[in-house]
């Protein structure tokens, strides 16, 4: 039996999903979390299988909330299914060491071969993500996309700030001091040359790094 944890912040996705996977013999969804701290808690606490974590959610969000999964639970493999096709989100998250990276446009078969496959072993990242990392490394096109120059401190902290968070509640959930997020804020506002939080929103939608929530 694989048991999966479900991480959305979208009750209808984790819906979609769990349906797909209960209509799967030898899967089993044994808990679902809608913040990135609720998925690090009931990992610390269940050690399930296989995390599907989505990127952009309240709170610390997918890209810190896999790191702490990694970091404190070893055995537990994470699979990144978000909107977020860009790089560098599918580079970061597997450096930092999720499994897999998914968008969700994958169909049901496909998320279901990236589970079987990262359960037994293997690392799984969608073909057309895997062929747009390859191409870019490959003709060195990385620096065409100004967030790939950013820290995955300075990544989270941008998603944070596109979020409509504030600096004091940024390090009061990243366990940093406000002196210290701001340090980050301002570097990031350098490498990226952008004069503040809603100059950062803008080129962060026009680089597709972040959803834009219909609701």
């Amino acid at each position: 039996m694989i048991n999966v944890l479900l991480v959305d912040d979208h009750e209808l996705v984790r819906t979609g999903i769990k349906r797909i996977l209960d209509d799967v013999r030898g899967f089993k969804v044994v808990g679902e979390a809608k913040t990135g701290e609720e998925a690090v808690q009931f990992c610390r606490q269940n050690n399930p299988d296989i995390v599907l974590m989505d990127m952009n959610m309240p709170g610390i969000g997918g890209l810190e909330a896999t790191k702490k999964i990694c970091r404190f639970c070893p055995d537990v493999k994470v699979i990144v299914l978000t909107m977020q096709s860009e790089d560098p989100f599918p580079s970061k998250v597997m450096q930092i060491g999720a499994h897999g990276y998914l968008t969700k446009s994958a169909g049901p078969e496909e998320v279901v071969n990236a589970i079987r496959a990262v359960k037994t072993g293997q690392r799984y990242i969608a073909p057309e993500i895997a062929q747009q990392i390859a191409l870019a490394q490959f003709s060195g096109r990385n620096d065409e996309n100004p967030f790939a120059s950013l820290s995955d401190r300075e990544l989270q902290i941008m998603l944070m700030i596109t979020k409509g968070e504030k600096v004091q509640t940024i390090a009061d959930q990243l366990n940093l001091s406000s002196k210290t997020v701001n340090s980050y804020r301002y570097r990031m506002f350098e490498k990226l040359n952008v004069g503040g939080d809603v100059e950062l929103t803008h080129l962060a939608i026009r680089h597709k790094m972040i959803e834009i929530d219909a609701d």
